[in-house]
C-alpha cells in the first residue's frame, strides 16, 4: 500500500521537472541575447521632384539667352530641357539645357540625389551629410589661392590671350613662355574680370551661407588650344537626405572675351535657392 503513493510521487516529481524545464525554454528563449539595437529615422524626404519642370519658364528664359528668337516649336522643345538618363529615378534625376546665341553659348544642368542609408544605424540625413562633405572635399576649395599681386597688363605679343595672366615682374621677355598665359586651363575665378582683385567681393570658390543645410560654389575656367574660353560655375547644397548640384557655364563666340564669373555666380546661385523652394514643396 505504501508503494503505490511512491510511485504517484515520483511521476509527479518528474511532470513537475519537465514543466519547469518547458518554462525556462521558453523564458530564455523571449528574451533577447544582446542590447536592442534603435533603428535610425528616415530622411525627410522619400521622394524627388520632375526635374526639367523644377525651373520655372521664366528664369530659363534668363538663363538661356537666344532661346526667346527661336521659332516658337524650337523655344518649346528648348525649354523642355533633356532628362539625365538613370536607372533608379527614385533615387537619383537630372535634367539639362542649352541655348545658342550669336555672342555665347549656354549651358544649365541641375542633379537631385535623395540618399538612403541601408545601415540601420546610421540615418539618412547622416548618410547624406558624409556624401556631401566627399563633394566639398573633392572640389577643394581650401587649395584655391589668390595671386600675390595685381595681375599685370599682357604683352604686345601676346594680344588676344586672356587678360590678368601676366606674372609680376613680368614684360614682353617673360609673358611668352609663362605657362598661365597660354590659356590652357585655369581652375579659378582668379585673373578674370570680376575675380579678386579686380574689386571687393570675393568671388572664389567657396562655401555658402543660408542655403540648404550646407552649400558650397565652385567656378571652372577652362581653355583647349586656341579655342573659346568655358567657365562652368557649380553650386552644390544639402537639404535634409537631399543632395542637389546646380551646374550653369557659358562659352563666348569671341575667343578674346572671358566669360563673367559674377554674373553666372549670381544667377546659379539664385536658381538652387529656388530649387530648395521646389523639394520642399
Amino acid at each position: 500500500m505504501a508503494y503505490v503513493p511512491g510511485v504517484a510521487l515520483l511521476a509527479a516529481l518528474a511532470v513537475g521537472c519537465s514543466a519547469g524545464s518547458d518554462g525556462s525554454a521558453s523564458d530564455a528563449d523571449s528574451k533577447p541575447g544582446g542590447p536592442t539595437v534603435t533603428t535610425a529615422p528616415p530622411g525627410k524626404y522619400r521622394t524627388l521632384p520632375a526635374p526639367c519642370r523644377a525651373v520655372p519658364g521664366s528664369t530659363l528664359k534668363d538663363l538661356l539667352p537666344g532661346v526667346a528668337e527661336l521659332p516658337q516649336q524650337q523655344q518649346e522643345k528648348a525649354f523642355r530641357g533633356s532628362p539625365t538618363v538613370t536607372y533608379d529615378t527614385d533615387r537619383k534625376v537630372g535634367c539639362s539645357w542649352k541655348s545658342d546665341a550669336p555672342d555665347s553659348t549656354r549651358n544649365l544642368s541641375i542633379d537631385f540625389e535623395r540618399v538612403v542609408s541601408y545601415d540601420p544605424a546610421v540615418s539618412d540625413d547622416d548618410r547624406a551629410r558624409t556624401l556631401y562633405a566627399k563633394k566639398e572635399t573633392a572640389a577643394d576649395l581650401s587649395g584655391v589661392t589668390t595671386p600675390p599681386g595685381p595681375p599685370e597688363k599682357p604683352a604686345d605679343s601676346t594680344a588676344g590671350e586672356e587678360t590678368g595672366t601676366g606674372k609680376p615682374g613680368g614684360g614682353e621677355g617673360s609673358a611668352g613662355p609663362s605657362p598661365s598665359a597660354s590659356g590652357s586651363t585655369s581652375g579659378t575665378a582668379s585673373g578674370t574680370p570680376g575675380a579678386p582683385g579686380g574689386g571687393s567681393e570675393d568671388l572664389r570658390p567657396r562655401v555658402l551661407d543660408g542655403l540648404g543645410d550646407a552649400a558650397f560654389l565652385d567656378d571652372l575656367l577652362t581653355r583647349a588650344g586656341s579655342t573659346a574660353q568655358h567657365r562652368t560655375v557649380s553650386v552644390v547644397f544639402r537639404t535634409s537626405n537631399v543632395i542637389v548640384t546646380v551646374r550653369y557655364g557659358e562659352q563666348p563666340a569671341l575667343v578674346t572675351k572671358v566669360p563673367d564669373s559674377k554674373e553666372l555666380q549670381e544667377k546659379a546661385q539664385a536658381l538652387a535657392r529656388k530649387l530648395v523652394e521646389v523639394i520642399s514643396e
